[in-house]
């Protein structure tokens, strides 16, 4: 029995909490997504500006270059994932029946 305790502790620990801001809003589904977005959009960026600099020979090192551009091609289809299946379970409460 504590070798189950032990193995959900940390997972409850890292759960996160809704997150309340000065007027006492709770941050909702749309704000974690817009903050997303724009992660996915910092890490495009950074992508596009290593390849840049790679091409100008401001950057020697094509291992970052590659690994910048997984990141952003990952963090991507990972937000494309997602709207996917928030599209997909709108959908879902829209068949639903009265």
């Amino acid at each position: 029995m504590n070798n189950i305790s032990q193995i959900q502790t940390p997972f409850i620990q890292n759960q996160s909490v809704p997150k309340v801001d000065a007027e006492n809003k709770v941050e909702g589904f749309g704000d974690i997504f817009k903050k997303a977005l724009g992660e996915v959009q910092a890490a495009q960026n950074e992508s596009e500006k290593m390849t840049s600099q790679l091409v100008t020979g401001e950057v020697q090192d094509i291992h970052e270059v590659m690994i910048a551009s997984q990141k952003a091609s990952i963090s991507l289809q990972l937000t494309v994932q997602v709207r996917n299946k928030v599209v997909e379970a709108y959908q879902e409460v829209m068949r639903m029946q009265l």
